[in-house]
């Protein structure tokens, strides 16, 4: 008999008690984005309020009355100068950090899973019918399910940018300087040097905290992304109260279910670079980088990176180390070498216009064009 998928709303405030079977789900999935998490969600309800929250949970129902949650997507309602001012639903709830939009789906179910939940959402009559996605990889099998969601659905895929996000997807038998050698190609040699010399200026060593260790360890990371330019300018973390909040409650959330890592390079014991990063089931994001920018001409941000990945392949490396650089972002500032073509991209669901919102897109991509260029 074929298997049914049920997908239902689940309240914010309940989605914490999902957490297991997220964990589980996250297992078999395609895309075991951490953002998805009940963690994030909780995290993210102190910026956005509960009645702009949508959380679809899709369910493998068979005929013996068993269920398995087979799928987990998250939604904020947003009317605002991004959307052209028409409704949409934007997931994740907060696209901070270069987060990633997909949905957590059963490999073995994916395109039944995808089909329902966007059935779901046309459905629902007080629901738009039009999604924003972000920050969606454009290639690979979670984004061949979602087209084929929405060829069976009637809707249409829009993608509206692109570009290239550096990636580390290590490959079987992969050890740390075959690896660099392969992703850094001609620059290797001058990078390793400039790695090693490190060491002329003191007693250089690399520390990696999880947990609540990384937790407490966030006041350092905010002090280190002050003490910069971003300081000055007033867009560090620490100098945004609500960035703060948001930040101090994800950092919570990922550590008291032992997803969270700050790695930090160290000279004489002080640090001079840091990274932020959450987890899941072999998925580790990028979240934030800070570095002493006393010591810029050392390049401390692209030396932590270098001493990531040694680290990572000296124990077991993720599956998909993905670095959260943005499209402004030069992709030679990173050691990892595979690359995915990230977008921003628009679902129209069933024979809903793009409309406004389309416009809206396109006008942010032409000036973030403009002011690259007056840049240069």
């Amino acid at each position: 008999m074929t298997a049914a998928i049920v997908v239902r709303r689940i309240a914010p405030a309940a989605y914490a008690s999902l957490h297991q079977e997220v964990m589980e789900l996250s297992v078999r999935a395609q895309d075991a984005n951490p953002h998805m998490l009940p963690a994030a969600i909780a995290a993210a309800r102190m910026l956005v309020p509960d009645d702009r929250i949508i959380i679809l949970a899709a369910y493998h129902s068979e005929a013996l009355g068993f269920e398995r949650l087979a799928g987990i997507w998250a939604f904020a309602r947003r009317r605002d100068w991004r959307s052209g001012f028409a409704e949409i639903l934007v997931s994740p709830l907060l696209p901070l950090y270069e987060v990633s939009s997909a949905a957590i789906i059963e490999r073995d179910l994916a395109v039944p899973v995808a089909s329902a939940m966007l059935r779901h959402l046309l459905a629902a009559s007080d629901l738009p019918r039009l999604l924003a996605l972000p920050q969606l990889a454009l290639e690979g099998e979670s984004y061949a399910t979602l087209a084929a969601a929405c060829e069976a659905t009637g809707s249409r895929i829009l993608p509206i940018e692109r570009w290239s996000r550096p990636m580390l997807v290590p490959q079987t038998g992969d050890s740390p300087e075959p690896y660099l050698r392969r992703s850094l190609g001609h620059s290797y040699k001058k990078r390793m040097q400039q790695f090693r010399s490190m060491r002329k200026y003191g007693a250089l060593s690399f520390r990696r905290e999880r947990g609540f260790a990384a937790r407490d360890r966030l006041p350092d990371f905010l002090a280190l992304e002050a003490s910069g330019w971003k300081g000055e300018a007033g867009s560090a973390l620490a100098r945004i109260p609500a960035d703060t909040a948001y930040i101090q409650a994800l950092v919570a959330e990922f550590a008291a279910i032992d997803r969270l890592q700050i790695d930090s390079l160290l000279l004489d014991g002080a640090p001079i670079a840091m990274g932020l990063l959450i987890e899941n089931a072999g998925t580790r994001h990028f979240l934030k980088i800070a570095y002493d920018e006393r010591h810029a001409r050392l390049s401390p941000g692209r030396a932590l990176t270098i001493a990531m990945l040694q680290a990572d392949f000296a124990t077991t490396p993720p599956v998909i180390f993905d670095s959260g650089a943005g499209d402004g972002v030069d992709a030679r500032t990173y050691v990892w070498g595979e690359r995915r073509e990230i977008g921003h991209v628009l679902i129209a669901l069933g024979g809903a216009r793009p409309g406004l919102p389309h416009l809206a897109a396109r006008a942010r991509r032409w000036l973030r064009k403009l002011r690259a260029r007056l840049r240069r």
